[in-house]
């Protein structure tokens, strides 16, 4: 019998392949377009439910986030305004051609104003004294007791409102009312009680968009330009309550009111206004050129507006917003002019007519009668470049005066080192 064993394998038969073993390709189940309608839209609505979740969450912390990340504060510069030129002094001088004007000239006139008035306004807010105490006077007649307040600059995180500083006494906290007539809370970030001016701040990040779209940042314009006879339109709380509108026209600009350390140039007008009101004075571009507060002129009872002009104000206005003391040392004086230094033999400087008491320089010595004449190593010829030289220090700083003070052999030199303080 043959042997299986000895037997070879095929040409096609390998020693491994003897057995082989059934192979099968599984293919996927075809997807209904139905089915893929219906995944289509489970994912579309995970995605919905997901977006609107994370659109909650965005708006909830963006306050707080914006809080703790927002940085510094941008720097707020109010460059000075020039002086009037010569060809400005004879543009003043040359006559107006009259004109004559019937009703329906006057009516478009008073809407012109009035529509610039409007637009002014945006940079218009009343500040108001936060009290627990009720208000039934308030309550009775709807006026609330407030100040007049510009808004002057955007650091990027914050409106800041210049406003009279009466407003901040006996008060630790305020309300902003914009001119769309939200309100919103607002912080004192600085004031400066000799001048009489305050700087409040209201957080952008709490400001809605359509207060946002109401309301801009006031442009301050140039009072040394201001003549007599140019008009002018009055917006504030001039009457008493907020909201006030009046036109007119400038009957002086040749006024000043002095001040401890200074002094300011005042806009008369013939705007009819209440005793104690505060108002902003705009030109006709619409820009900022006075202020006017009730310490101006202070114990005079007056029936129209007086502003202080913006110009003479700007470095002030730098300081508090930038929340830095305005400095002060408690000297009233006068120039000594050209003919008192000839007629008297008076050094060039200012003349001590008052210092405040308990002041840095009543305690630094010096008295009335002195002739200050430098500040600090700054020449002082008048109480301008007396005041630019004081708010060049700072406060808390030692600084020294030179003087001049009248004694048996006529003037003698005289120096005091005094602290600069500020009044807040």
């Amino acid at each position: 019998m043959p042997n299986h064993k000895d037997q070879n394998p095929g040409p096609d038969q390998g020693p491994d392949e003897e057995y082989s073993f059934l192979q099968e390709t599984i293919k996927p189940k075809p997807i209904s377009r139905e089915k893929l309608l219906k995944e289509f839209v489970r994912i579309a609505i995970y995605g919905v439910i997901l977006g609107v979740f994370a659109c909650l969450a965005f708006f909830a912390l963006k306050p707080w986030a914006e809080h703790i990340f927002r940085g510094e504060p941008e720097t707020v510069t109010i460059p000075e305004d020039k002086e009037p030129s010569d060809e400005d002094q004879q543009t003043e001088t040359q006559p107006v051609e009259e004109q004559v004007l019937d009703s329906q000239d006057y009516e478009t006139l008073m809407s012109s104003m009035y529509s610039l008035a409007r637009e002014a306004g945006k940079g218009i807010v009343s500040v108001s004294r936060t009290s627990g105490e009720e208000d039934w006077e308030a309550e009775a007649t709807g006026i609330r007791a407030s100040v007049t307040g510009i808004i002057t600059a955007d650091n990027g995180q914050e409106l800041l409102i210049l406003a009279d500083c009466s407003v901040c006494s006996r008060a630790d906290s305020w309300t902003v009312t914009f001119a769309d007539d939200s309100v919103y809370t607002a912080t004192l970030k600085k004031q400066d009680r000799n001048i009489g001016l305050a700087v409040f701040s209201v957080p952008r990040s709490s400001i809605s968009s359509s207060t946002w779209s109401a309301i801009k940042v006031a442009v301050l314009g140039n009072s040394n330009l201001v003549k007599r006879g140019d008009p002018v339109i009055a917006l504030g709380n001039m009457f008493g309550y907020a909201g006030g509108y009046g036109y007119g026209v400038v009957s002086s600009g040749e006024y000043k009111d002095t001040f401890y350390d200074g002094e300011c140039s005042v806009i008369a007008t013939d705007v009819a206004a209440a005793d104690g009101g505060t108002s902003v004075l705009f030109n006709m571009e619409g820009e900022v050129i006075g202020i006017a507060v009730p310490s101006i002129w202070e114990g005079r009872s007056m029936a129209t507006v007086n502003a202080y002009g913006i110009s003479g104000l700007k470095s002030v206005i730098e300081l508090l917003a930038n929340g830095d003391s305005v400095p002060y040392i408690g000297v009233s004086g006068t120039s000594v002019t050209t003919a008192i230094q000839e007629e008297q033999g008076m050094p060039a400087g200012i003349y001590v007519t008052d210092v405040e008491t308990d002041s840095p320089a009543m305690s630094a010595g010096i008295q009335i009668g002195d002739v200050i004449c430098k500040v600090d190593g700054e020449d002082v010829t008048s109480v301008v470049t007396y005041q630019r030289a004081l708010l060049e220090t700072e406060a808390g700083s030692q600084i020294t005066i030179g003087a001049r003070r009248l004694g048996a052999d006529g003037y003698v030199d005289v120096e005091f080192t005094v602290t600069v303080g500020s009044k807040e």
